[in-house]
């Protein structure tokens, strides 16, 4: 009878060994079967890169947000205090190249929209001074190039657009923009402007129920046109379509706990990347197929250490790297996907 359950366990083995080979290192009609047979229980874990970034002692700050130019190879930050630099510019190696102060009050959101033709940092401010509760964008280098709102002057207003502590935002390679405004003020809400500034959709006010929110925290776009929302004090994701506007669904059932702090897809566009900030935890969690939103799903979590607490993410959309800003540990720290045999990620 041993030796029988000894042979059962080995054959068990041997058959989801040979399936996630298949899975991830086959041929592609081999890659098909072994999906159709394992999409349920697929798994896709990180380990934390130790040697990112190589001199850690530039964050002298609360860390708040990151941003990948993935075209480019660099790594903005974000961090908060007084008499520091409000962002740092690292390489995805972790070399730390240079650091800009300009027109930047209180960060909270940053985003990188770098094309061929382009490079560009977007960074949503929810500071009370003088350049405060504005979405700024700027170059490379940190040249101020387009002020969203009206500096310093929270508002409601949509005729000229107004902001009251914009939490963070979304850019698509056409221009198109997705900004969550919300993170504690008189606003929560859910824009999407054109790329000339245009508001093409709008939701939300204060609420519980379909396109209402409590503190939209962060916004993403997956590569089948839907736009997930972190709904952060309502415990859960809330999901529109990107062209219509049209309130597709919601999550709850990972979130009982905390609600999201952060949401954004790893490049192939099959899992969610979600972070939860007083737990300290990330989850990866399947996306539904097109059609349906269906029900969260975690595939594997990330546990940080106690009162790491992190806040907002970004996912390298050439290697599906994660970065991960932390305000409680004033850092940024950075994961790798563990799954080598994947050919590559795509954007």
């Amino acid at each position: 009878m041993a030796r029988f359950w000894v042979c059962a366990a080995g054959a068990v083995f041997f058959l989801a060994f040979l399936v996630l080979h298949l899975r991830f290192c086959g041929t592609p009609v081999l890659r098909k079967f072994a999906s159709q047979i394992s999409w349920r229980t697929e798994k896709l874990f990180y380990r934390l890169d130790l040697g990112w970034p190589k001199h850690s002692e530039y964050f002298t700050g609360a860390t708040f947000g990151v941003a990948v130019d993935s075209l480019n190879g660099l790594v903005y930050i974000v961090q908060r205090g007084d008499n520091i630099p409000k962002v740092l510019v690292f390489t995805e190696d972790g070399y730390f190249l240079r650091a800009w102060n300009y027109t930047v009050d209180t960060p909270h959101g940053i985003f990188a929209a770098s094309t061929l033709h382009e490079q560009s940092v977007w960074i949503t401010d929810v500071g009370s001074g003088s350049f405060g509760h504005t979405v700024k964008k700027y170059n490379s280098f940190g040249d101020l190039v387009q002020v969203l709102g009206t500096p310093g002057k929270k508002g409601i207003g949509l005729n000229p657009l107004q902001f009251d502590n914009p939490a963070e935002l979304y850019v698509e390679d056409t221009g198109e923009i997705y900004i969550v405004d919300g993170d504690g003020g008189l606003n929560n809400r859910l824009i999407k402007l054109s790329q000339d500034f245009m508001i093409l959709w709008l939701h939300g006010e204060n609420g519980t129920r379909p396109t209402e929110f409590s503190i939209p925290h962060s916004v993403t776009v997956d590569p089948t046109g839907r736009v997930w929302v972190a709904d952060r004090g309502n415990k859960r994701i809330q999901v529109f379509d990107k062209d219509t506007g049209e309130w597709l669904g919601e999550w709850t059932s990972c979130f009982t706990e905390e609600g999201p702090s952060s949401v954004r897809f790893t490049p192939d566009g099959k899992y969610l990347i979600v972070a939860q900030l007083n737990l300290s935890r990330l989850s990866v969690v399947a996306a539904p197929p097109v059609g349906g939103i269906g029900d969260c799903s975690v595939t594997s979590t990330i546990q940080l250490a106690n009162q790491v607490l992190p806040h907002l993410l970004e996912v390298d959309r050439k290697t599906g790297a994660i970065y991960v800003a932390e305000i409680g540990a004033k850092q940024v720290q950075k994961y790798v996907p563990l799954n080598n045999c994947i050919p590559s990620f795509v954007s």
